[in-house]
């Protein structure tokens, strides 16, 4: 390793404030993030669960107000043979009075005979309306009893829409306490990586911490236009491999985290038979640092390389030093 990238062993690191305030800014606005994420599952998963009830509520409206309609013409039926039976009763009232006439008379008898007739008749008719009232009578009940069904069915559909708001609300709060306590745990083990990183590269110009992210000039690890580790970026990658076995085993096993390696260039655009864009170039080169990291016994399931090309810059300048800012590789230890 050149001297000018060795790290001076024996002396303390300066004191450096900024990278622990950036990790609780950072932390707080993941929280602040995942929380949001969570309340709009949670409306999302509300407002299927009442469109449901609602459907069934219009649903059982709609029945009743058919079971109602039905109601009323069963009513006006019975009405109107309640009018039949007053009116055949006043016919049956003026028959028997007409017998009674004809009864006074000599030789009444054979129309006595037909009244008679006619009255047997007229009680006959009575007797079918009184049934079909009955019948009717029978039917109102049974509408009666179904409007109370639909009405207790209501109601517990309506009591358990209202408890399984407060099971999903009750969900929400322990889900977003636990998810919460986990990004915190991960947001610790985030700042001890990244001290050790900073034990590791030393306090660097050309090393910073952005946000959540350890942003490591390009020029470390790699030659220009190249994405084949140099003798140096061996060196530095290796020892940060060590620092990431190390994190990894102190971190519990019910966190899921992964180290992301992201892969950056400047504006400059490259095209050459192995690289036809910055894409290319930034992701190789990330990837380069992912395979390296796998060798020295890193676990594959815990590394993602991506590649930004120029499109995400620290620096929107033109100058030489913002150029250089820009071509970088990012490590960020991040939940999966």
């Amino acid at each position: 390793m050149a001297p000018a990238n060795r790290r001076i062993r024996g002396r303390a690191p300066s004191a450096d404030y900024w990278p622990g305030f950036v990790d609780a800014m950072s932390s707080l606005l993941l929280v602040l993030i995942f929380l949001l994420t969570i309340f709009m599952l949670t409306q999302f998963f509300l407002s299927q669960l009442v469109s449901s009830k609602d459907t069934a509520l219009e649903n059982l409206k709609s029945q009743i107000a058919e079971l109602v309609s039905q109601l009323a013409l069963v009513k006006q039926e019975k009405a109107d043979l309640q009018l039949s039976i007053a009116s055949l009763q006043a016919s049956l009232a003026a028959a028997n009075a007409e017998k009674e006439k004809l009864g006074a008379q000599a030789g009444a008898g054979a129309q006595v005979a037909v009244l008679q007739d006619e009255l047997t008749k007229q009680k006959d008719i009575s007797n079918q309306a009184l049934a079909q009232v009955e019948l009717l009578n029978q039917q109102i009940a049974a509408l009666r009893r179904q409007l109370a069904a639909l009405e207790q069915a209501l109601d517990a559909s309506e009591k358990r829409d209202k408890e399984s708001q407060a099971q999903i609300a009750d969900l929400g709060r322990r889900l977003n306490a636990a998810l919460a306590q986990k990004v915190q745990e991960l947001a610790k083990y985030r700042s001890e990586f990244f001290g050790r990183l900073r034990e590791i590269l030393g306090n660097r110009p050309d090393i910073e911490i952005v946000g959540d992210r350890f942003v490591i000039q390009s020029e470390i690890f790699f030659d220009s236009g190249s994405a084949e580790l140099n003798p140096s970026g061996v060196d530095q990658l290796r020892e940060i491999a060590d620092a990431v076995k190390q994190i990894g085993a102190e971190i519990p096993s019910d966190i899921s985290w992964v180290l992301r390696i992201d892969g950056h260039t400047d504006v400059n655009p490259i095209h050459t038979a192995q690289f036809p864009s910055n894409w290319y170039l930034s992701s190789a080169r990330a990837i380069a640092v992912v395979d390296f990291m796998v060798k020295q016994g890193v676990a594959p399931n815990h590394l993602v390389a991506a590649g930004f090309g120029e499109f995400q810059p620290l620096d929107k300048g033109a100058t030489p030093d913002a150029l250089k800012r820009n071509r970088r590789i990012e490590f960020k230890l991040t939940e999966r």
